[in-house]
Parts: structure tokens; C-alpha cells; sequence
């Protein structure tokens, strides 16, 4: 529908860029950024519109290996990659894969950045559906440069974004993107099992209470509108609560505002129906699950390296030993990265997988 373009950069200015941002990757050329606004699918299948980030490298290549950057959890519709003014790390991510000459796309997701609407968060076919319009509208725009993008995409994300590049995995290989397959798969500490893993975790202090309450609130609220969990908030949250939950998640409150406006753990914010729903999902709960769920059903056909940590207390690394079990393919390796922190795992995996993509899938 439009583009808007963000930064155009040399390659000195990107080093300079990256480095102010913590990240120290090599840089082959600079970049030209662009904010994309496309047409997409609502989860009811209904028209609406999105917005994502495309950098194309500055070099002579006319044929651009793709790499799909899927970002992780995210409140803030201003912190989505393309809408970003402060250089945070999902937009500075997408710029790093582009300095080493990929065309680098990152989707905001819908309801993030300048996409109308709620977000539905850490649901799996619409994540996949932003980001295939994505990958075609990156195409179109691409071609206005007189550059051309090698269909088979190579696929990263972290944390929300790792179960999002799963889907979108899953999605290229059964040909479901029209123009588009995959070539890698490369997902870091993504909640792959909500049901057996995830929710659990969360509700037994596993994961850190105050990410427990932010992940069940905001999976919750997202999966009300799609698959009616309930009427009204108090059937699912405690008072006082139940009066601010949903408005808490409208785009413009930060992570700490919701936390704080929130109960401490996830037993005193929810009622107890939905804590055992929670352990025993039935009905719509379980029809919600099983659109988050699933990403990991299909044997890939492509190299696949997950990554996690046994140090990431908010998506437990059980998590990516149980997506290793359900793929069922020898082309997937699991990378444990220690004793680090959910955030860590991103600063540690990244440069590693860039590594990866420019010594298997050179860029052009």
C-alpha cells in the first residue's frame, strides 16, 4: 500500500549504528531501511492492513537472499520494528542481517506499529499471515529497485518471534506462501508448547512471576477476541483487575505499567475456573490452544537449529527439548546457551546464527 523509507545508511554509518547498539557483527555494505504498509487477514480471515520493516544491503547484487526477522513479545504498538524511533534491538536485528548483504524483512505483527487494531499474541496464523504478505510486499518493493528476492527464505525470531519463525517454517515448507520456500530455519527460545510447557511453568514459578502474569494476561485478553474464553473479565480475572486487564493491552502501555497494574502471581489474578482450565484445557480454551500450539508438528525438510537456554526463566528450555522431540527429523539441532537470561539468549544466538546463514546461504 505504501512505503516510507527510515534510514539510508553507508556502510560506516551502519557499523557505527549497530555498534552503538551492542552489536558487533561484520558489515559488507550499508542499508536502506523502509517502512512497508501492506494488506493482510484478519484471524477471522476478514481484510485489514499491517506494517513492517524492509532494509534492503547497498551493493551490486540484483538477486537478494531473504532473511525473515520475527520479533518477541511485544506491548508497545511503538517499539514494532518499522515504527521504532529509538533503535531498539528488533529493528537494530533486521538492520544487522541486512549489513551483511541479506534483504532483511521484519513484520510488526498485526496490531503493532501502524496496524489498526488489537494484537493476537503468540497466534500462530497470523503470525504466519503477516509475515507471508510481508515477504510479498518486500518482493514488490524490491523490484522497484531492480532487485529480485531468492525465494527460499531463511527464517529467524526470538522468544514470541522463535514460535512465530516456526509457524512461518512450517508454512514455507507446505508451500502455503504463494512465490515463497524455505531454505533455513534458525528459532531462539520460543514458547513452542504452551499447553505441556509454557502455562505450567507459569503457573508453578518456573518462570519468573511477573513474566507469568504478562504472558497468561495477554494470551488470554488476545484469545477472548478470537475464540470467546469469556463474556465478561471477571469470570477470568480476580477484581481489581478484571475492570483494567483488557484496556491494559490497547498499544500504548509499556511492560511496566501492565506488570505493576497487575496481580504479583498468576494464582491471585486468575479465577480459579481459568486456573483449571489452565491445567485441563477444554472447550474454547482448547480450540486456543491448539491455534498456538502445533508449530512444531511437521518434519522439515530444510537444516533447523533451535536455541535455547537452561538459564531462561521465562521461556523454560523444556520448551525447545520438546519442539526437537515432535519435529522428528535428523536435519534439527538443539544449541543450549547456558546460564543465560531469556534476553541473553538473543545477544548469544543472533551473531551465531548470522554466522550460520552467511557460511551455508551466502547472501547473493
Amino acid at each position: 500500500m505504501s512505503t516510507t523509507p527510515l534510514l539510508s545508511l553507508p556502510a560506516e554509518r551502519t557499523a557505527a549504528l549497530l555498534n552503538d547498539g551492542g552489536i558487533n557483527t561484520p558489515v559488507r555494505n550499508g542499508v536502506d531501511a523502509f517502512r512497508v504498509e501492506y494488506r493482510t487477514i484478519t484471524p477471522q480471515g476478514d481484510p485489514t492492513t499491517a506494517s513492517g520493516l524492509v532494509v534492503l544491503p547497498r551493493s551490486d547484487s540484483r538477486r537478494l537472499r531473504v532473511v525473515t526477522y520475527e520479533h518477541g513479545t511485544m506491548v508497545l504498538k511503538s517499539d514494532a520494528p518499522s515504527v521504532d524511533t529509538r533503535n531498539l534491538p528488533d529493528r537494530l536485528r533486521t538492520v544487522m542481517f541486512a549489513a551483511a548483504g541479506y534483504a532483511a524483512v521484519a513484520p510488526d505483527y498485526l496490531g503493532l506499529g501502524n496496524g489498526p487494531g488489537w494484537h493476537p499474541y503468540t497466534h500462530a496464523p497470523s503470525e504466519v499471515s503477516a509475515s507471508a504478505d510481508l515477504l510479498g510486499a518486500a518482493a514488490a518493493l524490491a523490484a522497484r529497485h531492480r532487485r529480485e528476492l531468492d525465494p527460499n527464505v531463511l527464517v529467524t525470531g526470538f522468544s514470541q518471534g522463535g514460535h512465530a519463525a516456526m509457524a512461518l517454517g512450517k508454512a514455507l515448507q507446505a508451500g502455503a506462501v504463494p512465490s515463497f520456500g524455505i531454505a533455513a530455519l534458525a528459532p531462539v527460545s520460543g514458547p513452542y508448547d504452551l499447553r505441556h510447557v509454557q502455562t505450567p511453568a507459569a503457573l508453578d514459578g518456573r518462570v519468573t512471576p511477573g513474566a507469568a502474569v504478562l504472558f497468561l494476561a495477554y494470551w488470554i485478553t488476545s484469545m477472548n477476541r478470537i475464540h470467546h474464553l469469556y463474556d465478561n473479565p471477571v469470570e477470568a480475572f480476580h477484581q481489581p483487575y478484571a475492570d483494567r486487564v483488557e484496556q491494559l493491552f490497547d498499544g500504548t502501555k509499556n511492560e511496566i505499567t501492565i506488570v505493576t497494574s497487575l496481580a504479583i502471581t498468576p494464582l491471585r489474578l486468575l479465577t480459579p475456573r481459568f486456573l483449571e482450565w489452565a491445567a485441563d484445557p477444554t472447550g474454547a480454551a482448547a480450540r486456543a490452544l491448539a491455534d498456538s500450539d502445533g508449530t512444531c508438528d511437521w518434519t522439515p525438510h530444510v537444516p533447523v537449529h533451535l536455541y535455547a537456554a537452561t538459564g531462561d526463566h521465562a521461556v523454560p528450555y523444556t520448551n525447545a527439548e520438546h519442539c526437537l522431540l515432535a519435529l522428528r527429523s535428523n536435519n534439527v539441532t538443539l544449541h543450549n546457551l547456558g546460564d543465560v537470561d531469556h534476553s541473553g539468549t538473543a545477544r548469544v544466538a543472533l551473531p551465531e546464527i548470522l554466522s550460520w546463514f552467511q557460511q551455508q546461504f551466502a547472501p547473493s
